[in-house]
């Protein structure tokens, strides 16, 4: 016959409260009850558990057994309960997190501190392998959250926008275009463009500005981290484009001017993905609304 937990839980306050009584008081039990389950496990497993020496109980081996089972797996049990309480609440899980915007792991790291603050009991992942690849990855339930300037329109989906900001060209102070209100498409044919490690049809300066006038530039150069693609600029190796809020922030200091894409310039928009069937969890929840709080 199967063990049964409600039998170590009776041994277990039957130990603590000294009696019988005592237990069924503090289980809300009454006493015959608590007295007719210990004689249920004893007749199921053929051993007796405890017996009376006066008006005290003492525990057979078998019982002594139980007892020190009871003590290690009960709280174990609790503790799961607990768990999966949280979970159904939102309370507790892991949360990972992909990223499709190159320089927003700038941005990110100033909302992932709170949220560990705010969600002690939420393990959270940074999944940088998904950089280029997010949606596939969200939609197979690899990550749990994107982080993309592109959101996408699925059944499966919901995209949340956090803050707005517009993708400016960064050229050397001294550089002929420098002081210009704005570009046009012709005026980088000649220069060296800088940008992350992307193919064209991911950069919108390709996509919404240099392919719709049937230009390109000179060259294109992919980098991989923002710091170097900003000294390469100073030192008048290539121009870059990037989010008018990081150039603020990492240029400051730097010989580099920031000029407006275009006499409307390029706004964009960093938005949080996660999948339909997930925007009641609370704690994906509560790092979208601590993001919108935090922006950049």
């Amino acid at each position: 016959m199967m063990l049964d937990r409600h039998h170590l839980v009776i041994l277990r306050e039957v130990s603590r409260a000294g009696s019988v009584t005592a237990a069924a008081e503090r289980m809300n039990l009454s006493q015959p009850a608590i007295s007719h389950a210990i004689a249920k496990l004893e007749a199921q497993h053929g051993v007796g558990v405890w017996r009376k020496t006066g008006r005290t109980l003492q525990l057979t081996q078998a019982g002594a057994y139980l007892l020190a089972l009871a003590e290690r797996l009960v709280p174990e049990f609790e503790h799961a309960e607990r768990v999966l309480a949280d979970m159904a609440r939102g309370r507790r899980g892991a949360l990972r997190i992909g990223m499709e915007c190159h320089p927003c792991e700038t941005w990110l790291m100033r909302v992932t501190g709170p949220f560990l603050v705010e969600w002690p009991d939420v393990d959270l992942e940074v999944r940088t392998a998904f950089r280029f690849d997010g949606i596939a990855a969200l939609q197979a339930h690899e990550i749990d959250l994107l982080v993309t300037p592109d959101p996408v329109h699925a059944p499966d989906l919901r995209f949340q926008p956090v803050f707005d900001y517009e993708l400016v060209l960064a050229v050397p102070r001294a550089h002929r275009l420098a002081g210009r209100a704005f570009i046009e498409p012709a005026d980088l044919v000649d220069e060296s463009l800088l940008s992350v490690p992307v193919t064209p049809d991911r950069l919108d300066i390709y996509t919404r500005f240099l392919i719709p006038a049937g230009c390109r530039p000179r060259r294109h150069v992919g980098i991989e981290t923002t710091e170097l693609m900003l000294q390469l600029v100073a030192a008048g190796r290539g121009v870059s484009v990037l989010p008018d809020w990081l150039l603020q922030e990492e240029g400051a200091g730097m010989p580099i001017a920031a000029l407006r894409i275009g006499p409307a310039g390029l706004p964009k928009s960093i938005n949080l993905g996660l999948r339909a069937t997930d925007v009641e969890t609370d704690y994906l929840r509560g790092f979208i609304e601590l993001a919108g709080r935090i922006r950049h």
